[in-house]
């Protein structure tokens, strides 16, 4: 296993005063894809939004490849960390490719040109997640699977060394759900990224993920891999009920 790209220190995240999860210590390591397991409300975006600096820790501290992330330092969250979320985007008259190119934009010059470097990044992208065909078609034009598909590629564009989603096949069919974790499990182990995904999609996340984080509001986070968090139960009692024999 490579090194570690995030590590937290009795890190708690929440809202205002409203404490969602205390004292989370864990690290996350280059070259590994984990899937952020839990039943709702026990704060998986809340983690995702306050690792990418989107909210600010209510106690504790985390480093991101070995500095602290200041919330305040936008330039440099967006070298080190894409963030992908579940909100629905309507962005008029932009094409698909405006919208990957985003990606970019930590990377270009003053005057925010595109190099033709820039370009085959671009492209490179959109032909991961199966869009090479739509770059000029306008991003509101597409189902909102093509646009989940177009805002991953945008995070793949930002080459960073940490990618962070929130849910992001909640909108794709199965055979997509599929493609697109294997892509992020493709990334994450060629490029030695730190892929965390917060997902329902419990059995791709078994058979896909190097680990899993399970999180529960009493016990907080369970990180290991998912053979051995199911010889310990654990997805029993993080979902109170027996989640592989659903009809017993």
């Amino acid at each position: 296993m490579y090194s570690a790209s995030i590590s937290t220190n009795k890190l708690t995240i929440g809202y205002d005063k409203h404490v969602v999860q205390r004292d989370l210590n864990f690290e996350l390591h280059h070259g590994e894809m984990v899937c952020m397991l839990g039943p709702n409300g026990c704060g998986k975006s809340t983690l995702l939004r306050t690792l990418a600096g989107l909210q600010p820790t209510l106690a504790g501290s985390f480093e991101i490849t070995n500095s602290p992330l200041s919330i305040a330092n936008s330039a440099k969250e967006a070298s080190q960390i894409a963030l992908v979320l579940t909100e629905r985007l309507s962005l008029e008259n932009t094409t698909v490719h405006d919208v990957v190119a985003m990606g970019r934009y930590p990377y270009t010059s003053f005057l925010g040109g595109l190099s033709e470097a820039d370009e085959q990044i671009i492209q490179q992208s959109l032909e991961d997640v199966g869009l090479s065909g739509s770059t000029q078609t306008f991003f509101n034009d597409h189902s909102d699977g093509e646009k989940q598909r177009t805002l991953i590629a945008k995070a793949l564009a930002q080459q960073t060394p940490i990618i962070l989603l929130d849910e992001p096949t909640a909108h794709l069919d199965l055979p997509n759900r599929i493609r697109v974790l294997q892509l992020l499990r493709r990334v994450a182990r060629e490029q030695k990224k730190t892929i965390l995904i917060s997902t329902h999609e419990l059995d791709l996340a078994i058979k896909l993920s190097d680990r899993i984080m399970l999180m529960t509001p009493q016990q907080g986070i369970q990180l290991d891999q998912p053979d051995k968090l199911r010889e310990q139960d654990a997805f029993t009692k993080a979902f109170g009920m027996d989640i592989f024999n659903p009809c017993l």
